[in-house]
């Protein structure tokens, strides 16, 4: 399997160039110049781990063995994801790794595989990745401790939980958190950034965002997965979306003979993409601050490799794709009527994917929502909000990681000095 960008199809490199360079040369998103096709019917039966390798193997192969797939992907993946069902609805709880959010089923592994590929190489990189919540405290526990391997987060300084920052900030000695006074949407922009910036080459970037193919392809395995238990019973996933790769993971998963019959993307006030199923025009938005806080992204990088995948022909995205808006105030309503009537509790993001199957149901398919996180780590938020207490103890934090991160104004340059001081590097003649 060889990848191109896309912006640029003559482009053609290995899975491992594509992983270490994060994105590419033009600041474009790194893709499969052709997906392979699997038999569905030959997963039913199976386990998680297998497969995990009957999925990812054609994407992998030339640069990771059958074996040591398999290996990566136990060591990487081994919390339960259950299926829980309320009424005619599907819940897939994602959130029962290290850090309570589905970020954690890649992370795991990204982390897992990039620290295997450089285990017999001299070779150090520095992954600098943005966070609206969730991710950084995902990549912060992926990558802790992995040998010649440091980490750069940017997270919005009052963009993320109690929780959620806790994460962020107690981390290990390879991690380097840093708070920008600013948006999620200009954080991402500083790491593209990053990745044409003289000053910082010599740091072997790469990224652990969903903008690395590596990141996202791992997240194709639970949609295969879960297709596989049910019943052949015609499947939409509605995923709340934020930076837009759980949905083209799905999206990706589909493309290679699983068969789903549609994707419902759940938006909060964050919705340029509805604006484009609707008029074919995609205008990036300025962000807005929400309860659900991980989706507050007006400028989804994926959705590029979305457009890329249907050639920009919004008509034939429509036939995989549906989309909403849920707004605060009914995300409050949301978790409230949930949590009365059937004693279960929504955290803010998948609320808005109740909210949104509610709104949208048919009774052609069965809705399968994609829980993003645990309620624990936004107990201040819906006890605030919504007026439900809840134990936000499950949400432990190592004792041995230290308490640090670097707060900055939202100023490109003093973050690019930030991380040369913090990295102890430093190009001559600067």
């Amino acid at each position: 399997m060889k990848y191109k960008t896309t912006s640029n199809p003559s482009v053609s490199i290995s899975f491992r160039d594509a992983l270490f360079q994060g994105l590419g040369k033009d600041s474009s998103l790194i893709v499969p110049r052709s997906f392979p096709r699997i038999d569905a019917q030959n997963l039913k039966g199976t386990t998680l781990f297998d497969i995990g390798v009957s999925v990812l193997l054609p994407f992998l192969e030339d640069d990771v063995h059958r074996d040591r797939l398999r290996e990566l992907l136990c060591r990487s993946l081994y919390f339960p994801m259950p299926l829980k069902k309320i009424e005619d609805t599907y819940i897939l709880e994602l959130f029962h790794g290290p850090t309570f959010a589905f970020k954690d089923v890649a992370a795991q592994f990204l982390g897992n595989l990039m620290a295997y590929l450089l285990k017999d190489s001299d070779k150090h990189i520095t992954i600098v990745t943005a966070t609206s919540g969730d991710t950084g405290g995902a990549v912060a526990s992926g990558f802790a401790d992995k040998k010649n391997i440091r980490v750069v987060i940017l997270y919005p300084k009052n963009g993320v939980s109690k929780v959620q920052r806790e994460q962020l900030t107690h981390v290990a000695e390879n991690i380097y958190p840093i708070e920008v006074d600013g948006t999620f949407d200009e954080c991402q922009t500083y790491v593209k950034k990053f990745f044409r910036d003289e000053r910082l080459s010599r740091l072997n970037l790469t990224s652990a965002n969903s903008i690395n193919i590596g990141r996202l392809l791992p997240q194709m395995v639970y949609y295969a997965y879960i297709w596989s238990l049910l019943n052949n019973e015609r499947i939409r996933f509605v995923v709340p979306s934020g930076n837009m790769g759980n949905i083209t993971a799905g999206l990706y998963a589909k493309r290679i003979g699983i068969p789903i019959d549609s994707f419902h993307i759940a938006c909060n006030a964050n919705d340029p993409v509805i604006q484009y199923l609707e008029t074919g025009e995609y205008q990036p938005k300025k962000s807005i601050q929400t309860m659900s806080s991980a989706m507050d992204i007006g400028n989804p990088s994926n959705f590029e490799r979305i457009l890329h995948l249907y050639n920009n022909d919004r008509q034939a995205l429509k036939t995989a794709v549906s989309a909403s808006s849920t707004n605060d105030e009914e995300t409050v309503k949301t978790i409230q009527k949930v949590y009365t009537k059937h004693n279960y509790l929504l955290d803010p993001h998948t609320a808005v994917a109740w909210c949104a199957s509610q709104k949208t149901k048919s009774k052609d398919v069965v809705d399968i929502i994609i829980a993003t996180a645990s309620p624990a780590k936004f107990a201040e938020e819906i006890y605030v909000r919504c007026g439900i207490r809840s134990d936000d103890m499950p949400v432990i934090l190592s004792p041995h990681l230290k308490y640090k991160y670097m707060s900055m104004s939202n100023t490109y340059d003093g973050i690019v000095k930030c991380i040369e001081e913090s990295l102890c590097i430093r190009v001559q003649g600067l």
